[in-house]
C-alpha cells in the first residue's frame, strides 16, 4: 500500500506540472485572445467571470456524479479529458464571424465546468492521501513545482505570440500554437492521472452534514460558514476589476503580448518561490494568523495599479501581488480542509464554490456596467480598481476577526509573522530554487523526523507529496 501511494504520489508531480502549463499556454490567454477577437466591455467582464461561476455552481452535482461514477479517479480522469478538448472550438471560435467572441465565452464556459466539476473529487482523493500535520508543507512545494511550469509555459507563450507579430491571420497563428500546447500539456496531464493509485472510498449521503440547507444555515454560525461568508465578499471585490487588467495592459497601456506577459507572469514565480514559505508558516502558527495577515495585504494590490503605468513599477506591483497572493491562497486552502471533515468535505466544498461563485458573477456585472457607463468620474478602469480595493478591505476588516484557529500552534505577532515569511526565503539560498527545495541529506546531520535534516528542511522534504486543488491557475492582481 505504502509503495502505491509513494508511486502515485510521485506520478501527481507530473501531473501537476503538465496541467500547469496548459494553464500557462491556454488559459492564462483567454481574456487575451478576447481582447484580440475585439470582445466588447460586456463580453470581456464575462469571460473574465461567467466561466468561474459556472464552474463552481456544476460542483453542487459532484456528489451525485460520484454516486454513478463509484470512483473519483475515473470521474476525476474523464472531466479532465473533456476539458482537454475544449481547447479544440475554443481555437477555431476565430472563424465563426462576428460572433466569434460570445461562442469563446460558451467553450471558456465549458472547459470551466469540466476543470471544476471534478474538484471536490479530486480534493477528497488527494486529501486521504495526505497527513493533514503536513498540508501547508506540502502544498507549499507542490504549487512550488505547479507555480514554476506554470511561469515557464506562460513566457513561452509569450514568445510565441510575440514571434507571430503582424497581420491579424498571422497573429491568429500564435493564438493557435499556444492553445495546441495547452490541449497537449492537459493530455500528459491525463496519462499520469491515471496512473495514480485510488485508496479506497465510501461516499457520504448525510445531507445534515454537508446538504445545501445545512450549509446556508451554517453561513456566520461555525468556522466553515463564517470562512465561506469572507470568500463570498473577498470574490466580489476580487472580479469587480479582476476582468479589466488584461483590457487595461493590451488596450489603455497598449503592452506588446510579450511585455503582457511578463508582467503577468511575475506573479507566478513570486508565488512559486513564497508558497511553501507561506505554507511553512501555516504548519507552524496557524492557518487563521497566515490568513489574517495575508487577507490585509493582499487587498493593497489593485489600488497600487491606479499610481504609474510604467511597466517596471507595474512589474514590482506583481511580485508584491504574487508575495501577498502565495499567503491568501494557501491559508484560505488550508482552512477549509481544517473546518471539514473526510465524510463531508466534497459536498461542503461544492456549496461554498457555488455560493462563491455567485459572488464572481455579481462582482464581474457590477465591474462591466462601471466600465461601461462611468464618463464622469476618473479612468472607467482605474475606478473599477479603486473599488476593488475598497470591497477586498472590508471583507477582511469585516469577517478575518471572527475566524478562529482549530489547531494548537506556535504564537506570534503579525509583525514577527511578516519578517518571519520575508526573511526565511532568503536564508533557504539560491540552491533551493534550483532543485525546488529537493535538500541533500548528508551523514552525521542531526535528523528530526522522516529522515528529514534540519528544521527549514521542514518547508520542502515532503517526499513525493503533490496535488490538491488548482491553487497555480492564475489569480487576478
Amino acid at each position: 500500500m505504502g509503495n502505491k501511494i509513494k508511486k502515485s504520489l510521485r506520478y501527481s508531480i507530473f501531473d501537476g506540472a503538465f496541467a500547469s502549463m496548459m494553464v500557462g499556454f491556454g488559459e492564462a490567454f483567454f481574456s487575451a485572445f478576447a481582447v484580440f477577437l475585439r470582445a466588447t466591455t460586456i463580453q470581456l467582464g464575462l469571460i473574465g467571470s461567467l466561466p468561474h461561476v459556472l464552474g463552481s455552481i456544476f460542483q453542487v452535482f459532484t456528489g451525485k456524479l460520484l454516486n454513478v461514477f463509484k470512483s473519483r479517479k475515473g470521474f476525476v480522469c474523464i472531466g479532465v479529458a473533456l476539458q482537454a478538448l475544449m481547447y479544440i472550438p475554443v481555437a477555431l471560435v476565430y472563424f465563426l464571424g462576428k460572433f466569434n467572441a460570445t461562442w469563446l465565452i460558451f467553450f471558456v464556459c465549458l472547459y470551466w465546468i469540466f476543470g471544476s466539476i471534478i474538484g471536490p473529487a479530486w480534493s477528497s482523493w488527494m486529501g486521504d492521501l495526505v497527513d493533514k500535520n503536513k498540508r501547508g508543507t506540502y502544498f507549499g512545494r507542490r504549487n512550488r513545482i505547479a507555480g514554476l511550469a506554470t511561469f515557464m509555459s506562460m513566457l513561452l507563450a509569450g514568445f510565441i505570440l510575440h514571434a507571430f507579430t503582424g497581420e491579424r491571420q498571422v497573429q491568429y497563428y500564435g493564438f493557435a500554437v499556444i492553445f495546441g500546447l495547452a490541449f497537449l500539456s492537459r493530455i500528459i496531464s491525463l496519462i499520469y492521472l491515471t496512473m495514480k493509485y485510488e485508496p479506497s472510498y465510501t461516499h457520504s449521503n448525510e445531507k445534515s452534514l454537508a446538504g445545501t440547507s445545512a450549509f446556508i444555515k451554517s453561513l456566520g454560525r461555525n468556522n466553515f460558514g463564517i470562512l465561506s461568508l469572507y470568500l463570498f465578499m473577498m470574490n466580489f471585490g476580487i472580479f469587480v476589476a479582476a476582468p479589466f487588467f488584461v483590457p487595461y495592459m493590451l488596450k489603455t497601456l497598449n503592452m506588446n503580448y510579450l511585455t503582457f506577459t511578463i508582467i503577468a507572469a511575475i506573479p507566478v514565480i513570486t508565488r512559486f518561490i513564497f508558497m511553501p514559505v507561506w505554507g511553512k508558516a501555516c504548519d507552524r502558527f496557524g492557518t487563521k494568523k497566515v490568513l489574517s495577515l495575508a487577507g490585509f495585504l493582499m487587498p493593497l494590490m489593485p489600488l497600487l495599479w491606479m499610481f504609474s503605468k510604467d511597466p517596471i513599477y507595474l512589474a514590482f506591483v506583481q511580485v508584491y501581488a504574487g508575495f501577498s497572493w502565495a499567503g491568501f491562497e494557501i491559508a484560505s486552502f488550508n482552512l477549509i480542509f481544517d473546518s471539514t471533515t473526510t465524510q463531508n468535505r466534497v459536498r461542503s466544498v461544492a456549496n461554498m464554490n457555488a455560493f462563491i461563485g455567485i459572488a464572481i458573477l455579481l462582482g464581474g456585472i457590477v465591474g462591466s456596467l462601471i466600465v461601461k457607463y462611468n464618463h464622469a468620474f476618473w479612468t472607467s478602469y482605474l475606478l473599477v480598481f479603486l473599488i476593488s480595493f475598497i470591497l477586498r478591505y472590508l471583507a477582511s476588516l469585516i469577517f478575518v476577526p471572527r475566524l478562529k484557529e482549530l489547531r494548537s500552534v506556535e504564537q506570534i505577532s503579525y509583525n514577527k509573522l511578516f519578517l518571519n515569511v520575508v526573511t526565511t526565503f532568503p536564508t533557504s539560498g539560491v540552491y533551493d530554487i534550483i532543485t525546488l527545495g529537493r535538500r541533500k541529506r548528508y551523514k552525521g546531520r542531526p535528523r528530526l523526523r522522516n529522515g528529514i535534516s534540519s528544521e527549514a528542511d521542514l518547508t520542502y522534504e515532503e517526499n513525493n507529496l503533490q496535488d490538491y486543488y488548482n491553487i497555480q491557475k492564475e489569480k487576478p492582481p
